[in-house]
């Protein structure tokens, strides 16, 4: 166990963090929240001992082992397989399959692992610096932003290693669903404290919600209650007979807690300007291919598509296929080898890419930069648009020049959001914000009036967003039209496993000749065991889902109660509160335990016969 006591840390006057204390328990899975700028990496800094704190102290085990994944990039080994290797403790070197499986889940191809690290692009270097860490002998893993460089099949095969990883973990992530999916407990850093819960985002967030709630009702009650006094206190207190009755509301003032009002929390609120479009038809897209060297092999090609009106269409697939390349034709920033891209005449297009920040002019301020997009557009306007990117104020007039990464990223945003646009090409939006912008973003996404086509690996988005897919793989680009839950239920990503190619070979090979009528029959067969034992698993789970919610409404409405019978001085109705106020947490947490076990069981046979029905399909 890693204890944080009292402690305290600033940065040139702004302080981050005031006596904060909470530990990180055994097998502890912990899932750390917050809003950029407010601490979170500043936090990991401080376990790993690469920073001090002001104040405070910080337990570690003796011979406790922390792995953090480092943003300096440095090699020392020829190959890539090699430098992983080193990594791995000197009882584990003769087992060269853990590395290779390691780094099998993370994108890379036997071939891959001969070639020497420093060959890679950043994105890949990072994955090899994430790979190290995996297979390191260490008690606790520190993971900050792990997937930004990874694709969504490495992003499932990590969810997966996470999952059965037997030490401890903290995470920090923008990708609510990768959080949710490996926590077990939800760390946030919220009003310069800590909050630390059992359970998922969710809950937690419920939770500071319920007790802001509490919070300000408390304050406008003992508000109250001060000027009934106070008034009480100015009427009689020059009264003889009323005299120590004034006194005695005197002292009743003075052992009052002063509740201050919470200040509000400034929140990433953003909303694409959609301009009106008439046709039906936007953009066609006819056998398009591209390749940056003519020489060698496209890096796509054939690729066909309509984009019409209203149209979501998600881009997706494995790092280094062409996905950002492909918006940068369609947004006329590369010219096609082959093929052809028809707009109509009057299309609006905003753009958004990573590699767009180059184009920032870092003498402008942001207010500057965010105008230029629209000279036309009222003050009022800009500096709306900055307000709802967290630039309110004199925050807007900090000049390009001195803005981190993300702060960047939200002027790029701005940029479109100044301008009426018809079709957004958005590639992976995500990468620099928190989670709570990242949720913003994509109800943003959901509710723009025109069509979106969008690179990202993020699932939450996928879900939410996606109405068809253009996926890139080892075979080539494929049109889906189905969300993603259809592509995953009817397709999935084939390779996903570490090996499944050999697998698929050794199952063909043991299920010869299955005619097309007997495998649909063992199929059917597997359907019907599948549904006749799942679902009294999702029958356990509904009703698990539904006795929390029950707890947690009742625990608010008991909270409720305990103020007003302290307000009422009924000290009966407190004493019976407030031990039903203990029992009901111990309960719930108790039915997350019991919840969680019943989820781990349905998920394993879910996959299970999921499998056994692909092994089936690939058969013939």
């Amino acid at each position: 166990m890693i204890e944080l006591r009292d402690i305290s840390k600033s940065f040139g006057g702004q302080e981050l963090f005031e006596n904060i204390s909470f530990s990180i328990g055994s097998n502890e899975k912990i899932g750390l929240v917050g809003r950029n700028g407010h601490g979170k990496t500043t936090l990991f800094s401080l376990i790993n001992g690469t920073l001090a704190a002001d104040a405070g102290t910080i337990v570690i085990p003796k011979n406790y082992r922390i792995g953090y994944l480092k943003q300096d990039i440095t090699f020392s080994q020829n190959t890539v397989i090699n430098e992983v290797y080193q990594s791995m403790p000197r009882s584990e070197q003769d087992n060269t399959w853990i590395a290779e499986k390691v780094l099998h889940g993370l994108g890379f191809s036997n071939q891959d692992m001969l070639r020497a690290p420093e060959e890679f692009s950043g994105g890949f270097q990072v994955r090899i610096n994430l790979a190290k860490i995996l297979v390191s002998d260490v008690n606790l893993l520190l993971l900050d932003e792990p997937n930004n460089y990874l694709d969504v099949v490495a992003i499932r095969w990590l969810i997966r290693f996470l999952n059965q990883w037997s030490g401890e973990l903290v995470l920090i992530t923008h990708d609510r669903c990768f959080m949710d999916a490996v926590t077990t407990h939800i760390l946030g850093i919220y009003r310069k404290k800590l909050r630390k819960i059992k359970g998922n985002t969710q809950r937690f967030y419920d939770q500071i919600a319920q007790e802001d709630e509490i919070h300000e009702k408390t304050r406008v009650k003992d508000e109250r209650k001060r000027k009934q006094a106070e008034v009480f206190i100015n009427k009689f207190r020059a009264k003889a007979r009323q005299a120590g009755m004034a006194q005695s509301r005197i002292k009743s003032i003075a052992k009052m807690e002063k509740r201050e009002k919470l200040e509000a929390i400034k929140t990433f609120n953003i909303s694409f300007n959609a301009a009106e479009f008439g046709a039906a038809n936007m953009m066609t897209v006819t056998n398009l291919s591209f390749a940056y060297d003519l020489n060698l092999p496209p890096l796509f090609k054939d690729i066909s598509l309509r984009i019409g009106k209203r149209q979501r269409l998600c881009v997706v697939g494995k790092n280094g296929k062409g996905k950002s390349t492909l918006l940068r034709v369609l947004a006329g920033q590369l010219k096609p080898v082959t093929g052809t891209i028809k707009t109509h005449p009057k299309l609006e297009i905003g753009f958004y890419a990573q590699t767009n920040i180059a184009q920032l002019n870092s003498k402008r301020t942001i207010l500057d930069e965010l105008k230029s997009s629209d000279p036309d557009a009222a003050g009022q306007r800009v500096r709306s648009v900055c307000g709802s990117l967290l630039f309110s104020q004199d925050l807007a007039l900090k000049p390009i020049s001195v803005l981190s990464g993300g702060e960047k990223s939200r002027v790029m945003l701005g940029k479109i959001l100044m301008k009426p646009a018809h079709l957004l090409l958005l590639d992976e939006p995500t990468n620099h914000l928190d989670l709570e912008s990242s949720e913003a973003l994509c109800e943003a996404i959901d509710n723009f009036d025109g069509s979106v086509v969008m690179v990202t690996h993020n699932e939450l988005f996928l879900d939410r967003i996606a109405e068809s897919l253009l996926i890139f793989d080892e075979q080539g680009v494929t049109f889906f039209d189905g969300n993603y839950q259809d592509f995953l239920s009817n397709i999935g990503w084939q390779d996903e496993e570490a090996g499944l190619k050999s697998q698929t070979q050794k199952i063909k090979s043991e299920l010869p000749g299955i005619d097309r009528k007997t495998r649909k029959r063992l199929i059917a067969e597997l359907r019907d065991d599948k549904s006749r034992i799942l679902k009294p698993l999702e029958v356990q789970i509904t009703d698990f889902e539904n006795k929390i919610s029950n707890l947690e409404n009742r625990l608010k409405k008991v909270n409720d109660e305990l103020l007003e019978a302290a307000y009422a001085s009924d000290a009966q109705a407190i004493a019976d509160l407030a031990k039903e106020s203990k029992r009901l947490p111990a309960q719930i947490d108790e039915h997350y335990n019991d919840l969680d076990k019943i989820f781990q069981k349905y998920e394993i046979l879910k996959q299970e016969f999921e499998q056994k029905i692909r092994d089936i399909e690939i058969s013939e």
